[in-house]
């Protein structure tokens, strides 16, 4: 493991890895549509296969040694932290995670879990790409880049534990603002806590069940990707068109039309400033 991650202690005689598709005392919204049901039968199915079939087996945390590009994402670290600091400028005015993705309602419901998209399920934010050129060519260092985002946890913010959506991608988090004390900014990934560092990558499952805090009084900011977790034939296959289907279901749509209206109020904001001066 990295240097990044404390385990906490296991039994001497631990149980195979498992994964629970689902997550105590959160429900799923509601989503009445037939489409969705359908589609989410299916992704359960092919969250088995994905298990079945995970090249790199199923940890929650992984050695960063396994994937070979993410040194060359952290080499990038410094270019990033720069483009990063002219988007926090206009921090107040970045939008809450569950004002883009609602489903995320079920997990945060305040103010302090602020996004800065680039890419969200394959789709590109063209006009914040062209604000971050570094980090978007930092990215493309990435096999099966999906989400790319500044993901940013105000003071005193606390995600519940939960689990991700599905197991067909992995998460990587890069430490960009890390504040002190470290043991009160963590995250928890079935059962290892995890402390960020800056510079440094942490990849992980968020199929299984994670929670996150930051207690301190200063900003936390990581660079928040995932992608294609790495799987052999037939899960492969399925996992490609799932992933690529995903984005005609309606939650997805959803979030993707209010991310390109928060997009065009921000620039609009921000041209109209330029031409008062």
């Amino acid at each position: 493991m990295t240097d990044i991650i404390a385990n906490t202690p296991l039994p001497e005689k631990s149980a195979p890895e498992t994964q629970d598709f689902a997550t105590a005392g959160i429900a799923p919204m509601d989503r009445p549509s037939a489409i969705t049901r359908f589609f989410m039968g299916i992704v359960a199915w092919a969250e088995g296969l994905n298990f079945k079939y995970a090249k790199l087996g199923n940890p929650p945390v992984y050695d960063n040694n396994v994937f070979p590009w993410a040194k060359e994402v952290e080499k990038a670290w410094p270019e990033i932290r720069a483009e990063l600091d002219r988007v926090l400028v206009r921090q107040s005015e970045l939008p809450s995670f569950q004002e883009i993705s609602t489903d995320v309602q079920t997990i945060s419901k305040d103010n302090r879990w602020k996004t800065f998209f680039l890419v969200g399920f394959g789709v590109k934010s063209e006009q914040n790409i062209q604000a971050c050129p570094e980090t978007w060519k930092a990215v493309q260092k990435i096999p099966g880049l999906k989400t790319a985002m500044f993901s940013i946890f105000e003071p005193g913010k606390h995600l519940p534990a939960h689990r991700g959506p599905y197991n067909g991608v992995l998460r990587l988090h890069l430490g960009m603002i890390v504040p002190e004390p470290a043991d009160k900014l963590a995250i928890r990934v079935k059962d290892q806590i995890c402390h960020w560092q800056e510079g440094k990558a942490l990849i992980f499952d968020d199929a299984y069940e994670h929670e996150a805090w930051n207690h301190t009084d200063k900003t936390r900011v990581v660079l928040f990707i995932d992608f294609v977790k790495p799987l052999r034939f037939p899960a492969r296959l399925i996992n490609w068109a799932l992933l690529n289907l995903a984005i005609f279901t309606p939650f997805i749509r959803e979030g993707l039309d209010n991310h390109k209206e928060w997009e065009k109020k921000f620039y609009a904001q921000a041209e109209a400033l330029r031409n008062r001066g």
